[in-house]
């Protein structure tokens, strides 16, 4: 079966976001608003919603592939989903952000600079690494042969293992200060953006105050981040099984995707996402 529709002209007038736009829309304190995506279609309907960055994560690794986690997927995989999202951005305004996978960067500098050149080609304006400690110089290396890095600390479902599961971290004193302080070795080894998952909305605050430029984007990090991003499959409400706490099902409130999508972005922008109490977690 195939489809007849054509692509059209995508109609967002905004301008193409750059580094530099949304470093200033952090400055100015507005809220910067990221999904994942994985295919062209979805990325135009987002695109065309107003969100600021997509990501195209590997958490495609669960839902697109059936997997228990993101661990089994591969470069080549994210290099195919980065080139498919890419083109469903071709005249659009978001600022495409990639996943480097498990194995694809942890051996070596040049390993990372290596998987971060395919994922750039395939059209990937940024990548991003999971973990502290050991990745700031990953950071460094990638970062002082241009090649923009987003971070990733928290939850990092690549170490899922290495954690214990998939658990709030850096509840106790110990564990926020290890966050706090792999935060500061990553921004000064020039990440631009940072994801913060799962972990109390205190150290979140406390992440970025300690990091005033840094972009952070939280996911089940509390309403004090520079931005928000959600699992696409999550807040449209297709995800089966027991969500997180942190999500906020768009769908459920009626409407189309594209009125999803577009209510989401609006909820980030004004602050009404996420709730303090219902989308975030306390200290012990």
């Amino acid at each position: 079966m195939s489809s007849h529709a054509q692509p059209t002209s995508n109609p967002n007038s905004r301008k193409p976001a750059t580094l530099h736009s949304l470093r200033a829309m952090h400055a100015r304190g507005e809220q910067v608003t990221m999904l994942t995506a994985y295919d062209a279609t979805f990325a135009r309907l987002a695109d065309e919603a107003g969100l600021d960055t997509l990501l195209v994560g590997d958490s495609l690794g669960m839902l697109l592939q059936g997997h228990s986690s993101t661990i089994p997927v591969s470069l080549d995989e994210m290099v195919y989903h980065t080139r498919c999202v890419a083109r469903g951005l071709q005249g659009g305004a978001a600022w495409l952000v990639a996943d480097l996978p498990f194995g694809s960067y942890q051996q070596s500098p040049a390993q990372a600079m290596a998987s971060a050149t395919a994922l750039m080609q395939a059209g990937a304006q940024m990548v991003k690494l999971e973990g502290g400690g050991w990745t700031a110089e990953m950071v460094r290396f990638l970062v002082e042969r241009g090649v923009p890095v987003c971070a990733h600390l928290g939850l990092t479902p690549q170490s899922v293992h290495a954690l214990g599961g998939y658990r709030v971290q850096g509840r106790d004193a110990d564990g926020a200060a290890l966050l706090r302080r792999h935060a500061k070795e990553l921004a000064d080894a020039g990440a631009a953006m940072m994801v913060l998952e799962l972990m109390p909305s205190s150290v979140a605050a406390a992440v970025q105050t300690d990091n005033p430029g840094m972009i952070t984007i939280g996911i089940g990090a509390g309403p004090d981040t520079a931005g928000q991003v959600l699992v696409l499959h999550d807040m449209l409400g297709v995800t089966r099984g027991k969500l997180p706490r942190f999500v906020r099902n768009f769908m459920a409130e009626g409407g189309s995707i594209e009125d999803a999508l577009r209510r989401y972005v609006a909820a980030v922008k004004d602050g009404s996402f996420p709730d303090p109490v219902a989308h975030a977690y306390a200290a012990a």
